[in-house]
């Protein structure tokens, strides 16, 4: 006897909460591959659920996915440099001489380069509690239940995270002081004086390099300056405002992206640096060209 199979009920409701899953997890980890990871894993768990237990089957696979995404963060431990697949997010960049661009007030429905930048620099929890209630408004109770906290503590690490991205936000004056430590480190860079970059680096600086090859992760301002090269390469570059971070963009001989570099800046001192070389995500931006 032939005819339409009947719907996996489960699974059409499990698919209805797809993307909303997806983009929690991706917002959270900073990475397609871990976040259809993070979904996927939720699904598994759901088929071994008995589905009709579940009351509110939105708030348990948001908490469920909360739950891994917390779980593969902090089996990052202490992040050494790797590669791994990942797509980079939409960046706004325009040269400093031109129009200015608008600035970093909040995450919005992507996570731009800068951001995740200052995202990496918060503890996994503190990302959580941020994406979770600032980007997808769940409320405090629910996201303590994920973090094993009470409402009242999961608040006090939301506004915790929220201080930190916020300082991505800077005043013209801030802007200036950023632009000049900005100036200090590649003019180090380029002359190869390595006490200088010390000096210039936050002694638990990051630098995150997006190459053809992957995904990779320096930490330290000994490792940093040892690989300052990268950045060298760029000092010919024009300055420019990636994300509203201070950042350079270079290009090649005949005209095409060399690499985009943004740097976080906080008193004084380079607290987080990212790269992108890899010609395919270069080509994929829409930078300016060179004058």
């Amino acid at each position: 006897m032939s005819g339409t199979q009947p719907a996996d009920p489960v699974a059409e409701a499990f698919e209805a909460h797809r993307d909303r899953l997806t983009a929690v997890a991706h917002r959270v980890l900073g990475s397609h591959a871990d976040a259809d990871d993070a979904v996927q894993e939720a699904w598994l768990r759901l088929s071994r659920q008995d589905a009709g237990t579940i009351g509110n089957l939105g708030g348990w696979l948001t908490t469920v996915v909360g739950r891994i995404s917390l779980d593969l963060l902090r089996s990052r431990g202490t992040r050494p440099a790797l590669s791994f697949d990942d797509g980079l997010p939409e960046v706004t960049v325009t040269l400093d001489d031109g129009p200015g661009p608008e600035e970093l007030v909040a995450l919005g429905d992507s996570v731009g380069l800068a951001l995740l930048t200052v995202l990496d620099s918060l503890r996994p929890d503190e990302r959580l509690a941020f994406v979770l209630h600032d980007v997808f408004a769940v409320p405090h109770g629910e996201i303590g239940t994920i973090l094993g906290k009470s409402a009242d503590a999961t608040k006090m690490l939301t506004s915790r995270a929220r201080r930190k991205v916020r300082t991505a936000r800077r005043s013209e004056g801030e802007r200036q002081q950023q632009r000049e430590v900005v100036g200090a480190f590649m003019a180090a860079a380029r002359e190869g004086r390595f006490e200088r970059l010390l000096e210039v680096l936050h002694p638990e600086v990051e630098f995150t390099v997006h190459a053809a090859e992957g995904r990779f992760v320096t930490i330290g301002a000994t490792e940093v300056a040892g690989r300052a090269r990268v950045a060298a390469a760029s000092a010919l570059g024009r300055a420019a405002t990636v994300d509203g971070l201070p950042g350079i963009i270079a290009w090649n001989p005949d005209g095409t992206p060399l690499s985009v570099l943004a740097f976080v800046v906080t008193d004084g001192r380079v607290t987080g640096m990212t790269a992108v070389v890899d010609p395919a995500a270069l080509a994929r931006m829409d930078l300016p060209a060179p004058a």
